[in-house]
């Protein structure tokens, strides 16, 4: 299941036009990202659900023809454990199986085979995947042992003895036992406070599988722009990518004075026009238009939007330019 449904407050009037899983990361949305990675790792159904702007996350989906979709709307939000909860006798066939979840607003490129395999060798009620990073309580810590089992999670510590050989951050990519997801109540949950944590108290095998790996969230206009440039800059080689990250798309129409420096990206049925300068770290969305003379640098436009004048450290969307401060990557 990608969890897609959240109002990304952190993103300001972005989250407005667009839910946070279809921010367009190099022309591609969010969400097809986490699904190229599921497609080539053989999952075959995804549920997916839906509160902030769901509309427009099932109009971007309605021609994708890879994983089976199941859409689960919440009229009220239910939060990062009631999502999971309403859709449990699907995701666990009847109580019988774990189930894989990511969050809707990353690239990552994990092996998901290692993490399923992992959780399934444990017996564990989840297996959380990880990063060893230096400000680990700013993310609520997941602290683990050199076998691979949660000892603490968010300052809370469980029975289980052991010493701390890693303090992590989770980075939203889990599998999850029935047993865990039987603890949630009905209704708005959280995943972490009311599953993970009592599953812990009481003793239960939690596991952390340690991930090194390219890893971006896009919570923030900052983070957002960085997420960018990381892929533009070839500072994430991904395996799984959902298509064709850098360069000109070869409907884009680029007047032959205008000037692209690379990297950058430009999409399907993009206008650049005479005398423009696009690059270096620049994207340009399908459908969107960059004015003759325009100067576009470490910059995302999206799709149909237009730019005019000199544009450097912003996103652009329809409805104009918003400047983004110092990209800050985690």
């Amino acid at each position: 299941m990608i969890l897609a449904a959240g109002f990304g407050t952190r993103l300001g009037s972005l989250s407005d036009e667009r839910p946070k899983p279809l921010l367009p990361v190099c022309d591609v949305p969010l969400l097809r990202y986490s699904l190229a990675l599921l497609e080539a790792h053989g999952f075959t159904e995804c549920a997916i659900n839906l509160h902030h702007r769901g509309d427009l996350i099932r109009e971007e989906l309605a021609d994708y023809r890879g994983l089976a979709l199941t859409f689960s709307p919440e009229e009220a939000i239910l939060g990062t454990g009631g999502g999971l909860k309403r859709m449990a006798e699907w995701l666990t066939d009847g109580g019988r199986e774990p189930f894989l979840v990511l969050n809707g607003k990353l690239v990552v490129d994990p092996d998901l085979h290692a993490l399923v395999a992992a959780h399934k060798k444990r017996g564990a009620a989840a297996t959380m995947l990880v990063r060893d990073v230096p400000d680990a309580e700013r993310w609520g810590a997941i602290d683990s042992d050199g076998n691979g089992r949660v000892l603490r999670m968010i300052g809370e510590a469980g029975p289980a003895a052991g010493e701390i050989v890693h303090r992590s951050m989770f980075t939203g990519v889990h599998v999850i036992a029935p047993s865990l997801l039987a603890r949630l109540p009905a209704g708005e949950s959280c995943i972490i406070r009311q599953g993970y944590l009592p599953a812990l108290r009481a003793g239960e095998p939690i596991g952390a599988v340690l991930y090194d790996g390219y890893f971006q969230e896009h919570s923030t206009p900052e983070r957002y722009l960085d997420g960018n440039l990381a892929l533009l800059r070839g500072r994430a080689r991904l395996r799984h990518p959902p298509g064709a990250l850098v360069g000109a798309d070869p409907s884009a129409r680029v007047a032959a004075s205008a000037i692209l420096r690379e990297p950058y990206r430009i999409g399907p049925g993009a206008i650049v026009g005479e005398g423009a300068v696009v690059g270096p770290d620049a994207v340009v969305g399908r459908r969107a238009r960059v004015a003759a003379g325009a100067r576009l640098e470490r910059a995302v436009v999206w799709p149909d939007a237009t730019v005019e004048g000199e544009v450097k450290d912003a996103i652009v969307t329809p409805r104009g330019a918003f400047p983004v401060g110092e990209p800050k990557p985690l």
